[in-house]
């Protein structure tokens, strides 16, 4: 059963610019400045800027610090014609790995890249080469932060929800706001007073010019107010600064460019300026206001307040949020720019400062140390998750030490673990992490399954910290852990290998059998009934014998006999369950299931799932075990069984998916138990015939969500439900041409089981089936429900995995086994009351014939449709009524099914059925071909560019189309930050071309795309769901997504992951 999956797909705008706070302020402004400025002046000032004014489309290729991966559009403008300086916002910029290209007026794109973000200011600069700009002719727009004051008219140019050009008008009304606060958990300015007009600007104009009526940038474009129409512009003062630094710095670079250094100094410390009044309510002392006034500016109207310190940082233990600023050096200070002026330049050095700490005047010196070193330029790169030492940004947002190992991105490995995004990691292994070498150093030390503690610590409960068992990626689901380095020179992140091969060494913690509840602790609860008393386990035995292969010292031994004797003791409280209970519970389990994002193939719309299995076979060198596919829905994922019988959590291994019927086959190799187990674990009986029958009495037997077995007396009411499930709005498997049973009461659709006799033989499988409820046509909602699937499908599978399938061979514990083929009509059926198949032309021979046949069902099949590139699909139409196959009446799906076992029985290898069938009332006889399918579901997967493309799976198939040229090849998913993304190379569509190759499967598509370099346009032809076709064009990074293949591995039965196209 899974859990909602929330997807984040849509393009975001990079201006965070809605949700801002803004204090209210009470004060008279100077005169408004009368403007002289006539319409023909700003006509010709706008001819100039426009020109200099760029779209920037930028994409965010990972998480990191304050930003999510993302692609977006933005504004910036031409500072610098000569040495091709680009002025934007930090928010723009990226503190991260960034991918952006600028695209002028007249349309002309080049690439650019970042060279300085301010780590704290919203502001930035991107580089780019002056000759790639062949076709336009532009000016650079000055810098003239003097030029602001209130009641100024301004225009601020750029690009606003998405326009080319947009020209909006406005009037500076204040210089002293507060800078806006956008998130409580991102990126916010602070130590610095913005601007303020009423323009409405909107996402899409971040970064753009604040112009005056003589074509000078006064302010920079940052945010706004949606709700009052207000915008917030940057003051250029620390701008200019940096500005002329990284001028300087191009000017000396003789021969390749080098990464500029603007020096930056921090307290790390936030101000905030406070009006006099409310200074004095704090304490402030009247002489020192006297002495503050007269040395101040005229107009002055407060001081500068600590609002926070952060913890471990060199203020702190110094200054405390209240103390009033009086001077630094000696020298009186009320304005943020006149502080920052003295930290930039001070950087190493003592300062120091008066203040007053409710009206005691106190003295403190305090080191400025540099913005740079607390500001992250690297980070670590393991099962998707991204790791750096924690930015300054988010150490004063969450009141915690820079440079501790923070999680920018949970990733895979995490998020399975149950770590949240923001979470400041404090022990991995039982050894302490105060950093990301700490981490790297103990991830080196570990091997691949290996499971071990990790301790974790929240801002959101940041006086608790919390432990979880964190699992090391078994399946080479991503690539090795990376170290990524900003190299502010060439304006990429520089990747190597976080840990050497050589370097990996065996786990120094690995858990194959953890004790307890394990990660089944956050299970919320469900209705059960407790079980009092089992005395029922007394006389049962395993199915297997011990396996002496493990070696155990006198004191383990003891230790697991104790760990026995009181779960035997615990168990035996349940005088109130039932006997089907008592004796199914050795043989239920529950599943804890995750699918790694970077394989979310057919379809499947959760990354956690979680259900109850039954053990169906369990002996010293295998165990095996039934659930449905709604619990494990693909192959290419991980699975963790927890019994119900004794306290141990193990992972399983997906052995078969059945093509047609919900259900899955895990396997787990029982050694892994422990030898304790032996005796309590064993698999239940299956007992296929007779067939279930309406008013039969069952019990329905699970687990609740801690492991509490579960059992009530339930009555049979349908013993054959024909399903009728419709596509998802994105497809995934959804059961079809099966029968089901239904009770009539059970415990909700979310608990799942097994239907059994008295005896406690498995009658059928209570599984969940997934479905999606559709509202309209652009509404819907995923939904579950349960039903019983009949057993003798299973047993007739498991027979064939014991004894030996007619399929390839599949490593299984170390054992290679023979695993069973399907036989199957690749035909959508449903069922058709024969009073309504009279109607449709059917005669009253063909009536009797099939009363006589099946008297309880009273129906006929008809097809719903074939599978896309099936044998049947031009052969059979949608409303066929299939009367007989091979010359025996057929009336429900198992008819079917017998009929295609039966050609495998046969000695002359015929994969062909004889249908007979009545299409519009005529009576016709075909010979349709039948498909043996295996149930290893889909094994192969491609990444390129960041969209993850297959072959179509049956879902796909299931809607009756493909394209015309080839098939194609499907994509099923993409990833934020992609050029898929950038580029809207999006899921539910298929790819027919590339470069105009054709490309009808992965081996032609992998061919087309090694052929392709790194910062090349790719044309793309896709056909839609909808039949619709496209043509777009990509650029390939081969940088931040090389190109590479999943495949799963029969012989070692682990997925690989192989690089088929990468930068060397």
């Amino acid at each position: 059963m899974g859990d909602p999956l929330e997807r984040l797909g849509s393009l975001a705008s990079m201006a965070t610019e809605s949700g801002m706070k803004e204090d209210l302020c009470v004060e008279i402004d100077p005169p408004l400045t009368e403007s002289v400025a006539t319409a023909e002046d700003w006509r010709r000032s706008l001819g100039k800027v426009v020109p200099a004014v760029v779209v920037l489309r930028t994409t965010a290729c990972r998480a990191f610090d304050t930003e999510s991966a993302g692609a977006s559009y933005a504004t910036g403008f031409i500072v610098d014609k000569r040495r091709g300086i680009i002025l934007t916002n930090r928010h723009v910029v990226k503190p991260g790995p960034v991918v952006a290209e600028a695209m002028f007026v007249n349309r002309e794109e080049i690439p650019i890249y970042p060279v300085y973000r301010d780590p704290v200011h919203d502001f930035g600069f991107f580089s780019y080469d002056p000759s790639a700009v062949q076709f336009l002719s532009y000016e650079e727009i000055p810098l003239a932060p003097e030029a602001a004051s209130v009641g100024l008219e301004i225009r601020v140019v750029g690009n606003d929800s998405g326009e080319k050009v947009s020209i909006l008008a406005g009037t500076l009304a204040r210089l002293d706001r507060d800078a806006p606060h956008y998130k409580k958990d991102g990126y916010n300015d602070f130590n610095t007073f913005y601007m303020q007009a009423a323009s409405g600007t909107k996402g899409g104009s971040s970064g753009s010019p604040v112009i005056d009526w003589q074509g000078r940038a006064v302010a920079l474009n940052a945010g706004s107010k949606s709700s009052s129409a207000s915008a917030f512009f940057l003051p250029l003062q620390r701008v200019v600064r940096a500005f002329s630094f990284l001028q300087k710095s191009i000017d000396s670079c003789t021969d390749k460019p080098k990464a500029v250094h603007i020096p930056r100094g921090t307290l790390q410390m936030t101000f905030v300026h406070k009006g006099f009044d409310e200074i004095r309510r704090l304490g402030l002392r009247s002489e020192t206001e006297q002495v503050v006034r007269h040395a101040s500016p005229t107009g002055e109207t407060g001081m500068l307040v600590v609002d926070s310190v952060v913890p471990s940082g060199p203020a702190d233990k110094h200054l405390e949020p209240g103390d009033v600023l009086v001077r630094v050096n000696g020298t009186v200070l009320t304005q943020f720019l006149s502080l920052e002026n003295l930290l930039d330049d001070g950087v190493g050095q003592i300062l120091e400062l008066e203040i007053e700490r409710g009206g005691q005047p106190l003295s403190v010196s305090v080191s400025v140390q540099d913005l740079h070193s607390i500001t992250p330029d690297h980070f670590l790169e393991v099962s998707g998750a991204v790791i750096h030492p924690l930015s300054y940004q988010q150490a004063r947002n969450f009141r915690f030490p820079c440079g501790l190992a923070y999680v920018a991105d949970p990733g895979y490995m995490l998020f399975r673990a149950g770590v949240p995004r923001h979470a400041i990691i404090k022990k991995v292994a039982n050894e302490d992490i105060s950093g990301l070498g700490d981490l790297v150093s103990v991830l080196s030390k570990l091997s691949k399954g290996a499971r071990v503690p990790l301790e974790y610590m929240s801002h959101t409960d940041r006086h608790r910290k919390k432990s979880v068992l964190v699992t090391i990626d078994r399946h080479e689901w991503y690539a090795p852990p990376q170290l990524y380095t900003r190299n502010d020179s060439s304006g990429l992140w520089d990747v190597k290998p976080a840990i050497e091969p050589a370097a990996v060494a065996p786990s120094i913690a690995i858990m194959e059998a953890s004790g307890g509840d394990g990660s089944q602790n956050d299970f919320g609860s469900e209705a059960k009934k407790q079980r009092v008393d089992d005395d029922s386990l007394d006389g049962i035995a395993a199915n297997g014998s011990l396996y002496g292969s493990e070696f155990k010292s006198d004191d383990a031994m003891a230790t697991d006999n104790t760990v026995l004797r009181d779960f035997e003791g615990a168990t035996a409280l349940s005088a109130n369950a039932s006997l089907a209970e008592r004796a199914i519970e050795p043989a239920l389990v529950m599943f804890e299931v995750h699918v790694p994002p970077s394989c979310s193939l057919d379809g499947v719309h959760s990354q956690h799932f979680f259900g109850t299995g039954i053990i169906i076979y369990h002996s010293s060198s295998m165990g095996l075990a039934v659930v449905d596919k709604n619990t494990v829905a693909i192959s290419a994922s991980d699975v963790m069984l927890s019994f119900a019988a004794f306290p141990v959590e193990i992972p399983g291994e997906v052995v078969f998916l059945h093509p047609v019927h919900n259900y899955a086959l895990i396997a787990y190799n029982p050694s892994a138990m422990g030898p304790a187990s032996a005796s309590v674990i064993r698999a239940a009986e299956l007992l296929p015939e007779p067939a279930l029958q309406r008013g039969d009495s069952v019990y329905l037997v699970g687990l609740s969500r801690n492991l509490q077995a579960t059992s009530r007396k339930s009555i049979v009411t349908n013993p054959c439900a024909a399903l009728n499930i419709g596509s998802a709005d994105s497809p995934r498997y959804r059961a079809t041409n099966m029968e089901v049973i239904e009770l009539d009461t059970d415990f909700g659709s979310s608990f799942s089981g097994a239907l059994t006799d008295e005896q406690g033989r498995i009658r059928a499988i209570w599984g969940s089936f997934s479905t999606q409820v559709k509202y309209s046509s652009t509404s819907s909602e995923d939904h579950q429900f349960v039903r019983g699937i009949p057993v003798y499908a299973i047993s007739q599978v498991l027979e064939k995995i014991i004894t030996g399938g007619n399929g390839p061979a599949l490593l299984i514990n170390g054992v290679k086994r023979p695993m069973p083929l399907v036989r199957i009509l690749e035909v959508e059926l449903y069922p058709t009351l024969l009073s309504k198949a009279r109607s449709f032309g059917l005669s009253d021979e063909w009536i009797q014939i099939l009363v006589k046949k099946d008297p309880v069902r009273r129906q006929v099949l008809r097809v719903k449709g074939c599978l896309a590139g099936s044998k049947a699909e031009n052969l059979l139409e949608q409303g066929d009524m299939v009367l007989a196959v091979n010359k025996m009446p057929v009336t429900c799906f198992s008819d079917i099914e017998a009929a295609c076992q039966t050609l495998d029985k046969g000695s002359h290898n015929d994969e062909n059925l004889s249908l007979t069938i009545l299409r519009q009332g005529q009576e016709m006889e075909l010979v349709v071909g039948t498909d043996k399918r295996d149930g290893n579901g889909t094994t192969r997967a491609i990444n390129w560019c960041g969209c993850v493309v297959q072959d179509p799976h049956p879902a796909v198939r299931a809607l009756g189309f493909l394209p015309e040229e080839g098939h194609g090849v499907y994509v099923t998913r993409w990833c934020h930050g992609s050029p898929a993304h950038r580029y809207g190379l999006y899921a539910l569509q298929w790819i027919v071309e590339v470069n105009g190759k054709k490309t009808p499967d992965l081996n032609a598509f992998a061919d087309a795309t090694k052929e392709l370099e790194h910062g090349q346009f790719v044309r793309i032809r896709t056909v839609h769901l909808n039949g619709k076709p496209r043509v777009l064009t990509l650029k390939q990074d081969l940088h931040y997504w090389p190109t590479w293949e999943l495949r799963f591995d029969p012989e070692s039965a682990l997925w690989r992951r192989n690089i088929l196209k990468a930068l060397k």
